[in-house]
């Protein structure tokens, strides 16, 4: 048996009064009173149990986390108009209840710091702030062209402009791209130089140094029609109209303006339904007694975000057409967005009527025929350009001023004697090309194309 007395004494003697010590005298008396007893691993050390020292890559992680999370909400509190600060906040946030100890502790707090994120709303004097810091930043001011050149006089064409020495020369011809920002007219004065850089410009205006007023037979004198309406379907648009309603009028005569798109394709802009341009011509164009749209051309065309057409909506509204109206033999008309005035009284047949008037691109307006006063049936008619008069649903006195205004006004005029679709049509059709207002007994032929 192994005799531990001895090794007890030297134990005692060595054991001081504070815990350290007592503890391990403690720990060396139990070792020897085990291998006392007899126990079959007493000649094998006794190994002390390994403190687990804390993770240092985890600790730097956790540190992160938290870094990350004061951070973003550092940039919530400066900018709380920013979604992205919103967004990133709300992220580390949820990364950071992912650490187990801090989940662990303080996960009802990190709960409702997301959920006052979350609700955190911008407030007035946030955005006041921010107004102010921008309007406050400093202007960069534009870089001035200081390169010299000639000075030249603008003669305005249609389309661009021609710059004219002191000797009246035309010396370059520019595009309307060129200068349609620069608003020139005829008489002003420009500085320019020769473009040889680009092949596609003659010369670049530099900057405007004056106008003088020019003689009236020193350049051809050209009227404008701004801000026009591009209307009607694929390979049939026309111009009639600005955005304000105004119709297109040349010599008090109101003019349609057949639109060819092909001639004015680009990758960047596409002549459609809803484009608007600027319209010029001379005043002098021998065409303007003939045939006004001729002389017409397009000067600048608008780059504005067209409607986005369903081509599945519109198919499933065709479809759910009545068949009766396909059934039906179509005239060879096109009214071209023009406003047809439908004089019936009371509303009686309304729909059905404005359902043809739509069929062949009219805009319908309905008229209170069985209203007698002048000055309204004036109103309703002087911008008009079509009137058709439906006889079975008007009063007489009122059928009366409609023809007197409608010839007042040069307006389009026909007479339906009946309610029904053909004859209603017919008269349409004897408006929109000027021929005899009543059918009558007389025969009149009707041009008909095939219905797709």
């Amino acid at each position: 048996m192994f005799d531990y007395r001895n090794n007890l004494k030297r134990i005692l003697n060595k054991t001081t009064g504070d815990d350290k010590s007592l503890q391990n005298s403690l720990n060396a008396i139990r070792v020897i009173i085990a291998m006392a007893g007899g126990n079959k691993d007493s000649n094998k050390p006794v190994k002390a149990k390994a403190v687990k020292k804390p993770d240092n890559s985890q600790s730097k992680a956790n540190i992160k986390q938290v870094k990350q999370l004061i951070i973003a909400l550092t940039k919530l509190i400066a900018s709380p108009e920013d979604p992205a600060a919103k967004n990133s906040s709300l992220s580390a946030l949820h990364q950071l209840t992912f650490v187990p100890d801090i989940g662990k502790r303080y996960g009802d707090v990190l709960g409702k710091l997301g959920q006052a994120i979350q609700d955190s709303v911008t407030n007035k004097d946030s955005v006041n702030k921010k107004i102010f810091e921008q309007a406050m930043k400093p202007k960069k001011k534009p870089k001035r062209d200081y390169r010299k050149g000639k000075r030249y006089t603008v003669i305005r064409l249609v389309s661009g402009c021609d710059l004219i020495n002191s000797n009246g020369e035309r010396v370059y011809t520019l595009r309307e791209s060129q200068i349609h920002s620069l608003n020139l007219k005829s008489g002003d004065i420009v500085e320019a130089i020769a473009e040889h850089n680009n092949p596609h410009y003659e010369a670049t205006v530099l900057r405007i140094v004056g106008h003088r007023k020019l003689r009236t037979y020193d350049y051809d004198q050209i009227a404008t029609f701004k801000y026009a309406v591009v209307q009607g379907r694929p390979n049939h648009l026309a111009i009639t109209r600005n955005i304000n309603g105004k119709k297109l009028r040349i010599r008090g005569k109101a003019v349609v303006v057949p639109v060819d798109s092909s001639r004015y394709q680009d990758d960047e802009v596409h002549l459609v339904d809803g484009s608007i341009v600027d319209l010029a011509w001379y005043t002098g164009d021998v065409r303007l007694k003939k045939n006004p749209a001729d002389a017409v051309q397009i000067r600048w065309i608008y780059q504005v975000d067209q409607p986005k057409h369903n081509s599945v909506n519109n198919r499933k509204k065709k479809e759910n057409k009545d068949t009766s109206e396909d059934e039906l033999t179509k005239l060879d008309m096109d009214l071209h967005y023009q406003r047809v005035g439908v004089a019936i009284g009371d509303n009686q047949n309304e729909a059905m009527l404005e359902s043809i008037v739509k069929r062949y691109n009219g805009i319908p307006i309905p008229i209170d025929a069985f209203q007698g006063k002048k000055k309204v049936i004036e109103n309703q008619i002087k911008d008009l350009d079509i009137v058709i008069l439906v006889t079975a649903f008007a009063a007489h006195d009122s059928t009366w001023n409609i023809r007197e205004y409608v010839g007042k006004y040069n307006v389009k005029f026909a007479v339906s004697s009946s309610k029904g679709y053909q004859s209603f049509e017919r008269a349409l059709y004897r408006a929109e090309n000027r021929l005899p207002a009543y059918e009558g007994n007389q025969t009149i032929e009707y041009k008909t194309i095939n219905v797709k």
